[in-house]
């Protein structure tokens, strides 16, 4: 039986378990062949650390693909994160037209708590959205879904039906399955809901709500998602992996949150995941 292959483009951080140092060893983990293009190296990320140092490699990503496309290599997925500037947009979307028939999965990083992350402007985010647009599968929270669709961020308040509204309307933008993190309708559970236009189906799994933020828990939901997609398992089973192991992870980093404020335990949670992966593969 074949290895599943899949490119993850994204910056590196050396330490602040987020981005490429999380999605590399998870898709691993979970038996995929993991073909990194690190977009720029940083010495931590960027929340709650001064000084830290920045590498930008965007002269590099078009000698990787070109290389890549010389040896002839084929990927069954690719999955992206963070993009630091609207040319490496394009590079993202020059990799989708070099290696076509793979599953494209973006993560729009560029936005919470209803504002756009410091030095994106509303231009990068015109540009996220034409990649998005390219995409089989998108998944940005609720703030960069507002934000693409050019519509207000609505915070709490909302129920079932306006978002799957928002969801039929992420797929109009040109994808064919859109993904909404961060919701909440009770408040006592969060989780994702998503939406495939070509089935015309409806996908959720919710777990606790933990009102505690962690830096890099997008990235850990984005690349259990991508990797459980690329296996074949299917979108219910997909969320269900991806929110039931992000949770996971910050449980078991609650406890020591003063030693791990940059991020959490997602290591120790791996033999968890892998129970979630046997007993998808089992139903």
């Amino acid at each position: 039986m074949n290895q599943y292959r899949i490119a993850t483009i994204q910056d590196l951080s050396c330490f602040g378990k987020c981005s490429l140092t999380v999605a590399v060893p998870l898709m691993s983990a979970m038996g995929l062949e993991v073909c990194p293009i690190p977009t720029a190296i940083l010495s931590t990320h960027t929340d709650g650390f001064t000084g830290w140092t920045f590498r930008d490699l965007s002269e590099d990503i078009p000698k990787i693909v070109e290389h890549w496309k010389k040896e002839g290599l084929t990927f069954d997925a690719v999955s992206t994160g963070y993009l630091g500037s609207i040319s490496q947009i394009g590079m993202v979307s020059d990799f989708f037209d070099t290696f076509p028939g793979m599953l494209r999965v973006v993560d729009p990083v560029m936005a919470d708590h209803g504002k756009l992350y410091t030095g994106f402007t509303l231009e990068y985010a015109a540009e996220m959205t034409k990649l998005c647009a390219k995409a089989d599968v998108i998944v940005p929270n609720l703030t960069e879904a507002a934000f693409m669709l050019n519509e207000p961020y609505i915070a709490t308040g909302y129920d079932e039906e306006y978002i799957h509204a928002l969801l039929q309307r992420l797929t109009a933008l040109g994808c064919r399955t859109a993904v909404v993190t961060g919701v909440i309708y009770d408040g006592a559970h969060q989780g994702a809901v998503a939406y495939d236009s070509k089935t015309g189906k409806y996908f959720e799994h919710f777990n606790e709500n933990i009102d505690v933020t962690f830096h890099g828990t997008g990235d850990i939901f984005t690349s259990a998602l991508a990797g459980a997609l690329t296996l074949e398992l299917g979108m219910q089973r997909a969320l269900e992996i991806a929110v039931d192991y992000t949770v996971d992870c910050i449980r078991r980093t609650m406890d020591d949150k003063k030693n791990h404020w940059y991020g959490v335990k997602f290591e120790e949670s791996i033999p968890f995941m892998l129970k979630l992966l046997d007993k998808c593969k089992c139903e």
